[in-house]
């Protein structure tokens, strides 16, 4: 394995023409804020205006999220259906409710053959069964008796990714292309040829046709933008945030939104190593007034990377790899 240097960064950096050729911007909203959000007067034009895509949480299929979609449409924004399941499934895909995303994927395609709908891709959202967070927030450690006896589990893992696996194919077929939001941890995970991730907390690596490596600052403050540098190198697409919204943990995450001298820095590193940014989300960037300012964003404004930080954190990562090996050769 071979360890990135400052040298290699350097060389795999976009030092010319920063700004990003496509913004994606996340949308988690029930069916009525949705429709005031892009009621609000300058919202579907400021995308328009950033040639920036939305992906779109399918929390229902009703016709009220649809006729947002019609409208997305016809401005010609693209936009991504972000699968999403009820909160008593899980909410987020993981290795648990193969068989829910599925019959969520067949009901997404009926409702979009009922609606005329197009769309850009379909996002597959990849993170921990919703009810076992909120009961680690509720019971702490004494959940762990609950998710121990995965580790030896190892064919939960790979039936759940085989059957992600023909989900995809099946999405494939149907002429979209599928997106996998992450973790980072997925990469070191995946570079350690481990499955103790996935088995304990049922997230997947799935061989998406895009990855989007959700690295939100707000939440690991002071570290983020030296977490965020760490896992730029070689990532398809990185999401960038929290700049106000989603879902609600008790006592979980209770991080403030990034103001916009952090957002302005995070967008300023990120490109650096992608020209694919995707942004949680886009409620928050219109109620704290971003999307506008974002039409005149000085992309190629001096930023400075948080090197010397960013190498604490690739020592911090060399060390989970090698745990994370080590797990590989005991749990085969």
């Amino acid at each position: 394995m071979v360890w990135r240097t400052d040298v290699g960064r350097c060389a795999g950096r976009r030092e010319a023409g920063m700004k990003p050729h496509m913004m994606t911007f996340f949308c988690e909203l029930e069916a009525e804020p949705l429709r005031e959000l892009f009621a609000t007067p300058g919202v579907v034009e400021d995308l328009a205006a950033l040639e920036a895509g939305v992906s779109l949480g399918l929390l229902d299929l009703g016709p009220e999220r649809a006729q947002v979609v019609q409208r997305l449409n016809r401005m010609g924004i693209p936009v991504t259906a972000w699968l999403l399941l009820p909160t008593e499934e899980g909410y987020w895909f993981h290795a648990g409710n193969v068989a829910q995303a599925t019959a969520r994927y067949e009901a997404f395609q009926a409702w979009t053959a009922e609606h005329h709908l197009a769309w850009e891709g379909v996002g597959l959202d990849i993170e921990p069964d919703i009810r076992e967070l909120r009961r680690w927030m509720e019971g702490g450690w004494r959940q762990l008796g609950e998710i121990l006896p995965r580790l030896v589990q190892g064919r939960r893992v790979r039936d759940a990714r085989a059957g992600y696996a023909r989900l995809m194919e099946r999405i494939r077929a149907d002429g979209y292309r599928v997106d996998a939001y992450q973790f980072p941890i997925i990469v070191d995970e995946r570079e350690s040829r481990s499955t103790l991730v996935q088995r304990l907390a049922g997230v997947l690596d799935l061989p998406a046709d895009r990855e989007v490596l959700m690295l939100y600052t707000s939440f690991l403050r002071p570290h983020g933008p030296s977490v965020l540098w760490s896992y730029g190198p070689g990532s398809q697409s990185l999401a960038v945030g929290v700049t106000g919204g989603g879902v609600e943990l008790p006592g979980a995450f209770a991080a403030k939104p990034l103001d916009w001298t952090e957002f302005s820095r995070d967008l300023r590193l990120a490109v650096r190593w992608t020209h694919d940014l995707h942004v949680f989300s886009l409620e928050g960037c219109v109620q704290q007034g971003f999307l506008n300012r974002l039409r005149t964003f000085d992309w190629d404004a001096p930023v400075t990377p948080p090197a010397t930080a960013a190498r604490r954190v690739d020592a911090v990562r060399r060390a989970a790899r090698l745990l994370l090996r080590t797990s590989a050769w005991v749990l085969r």
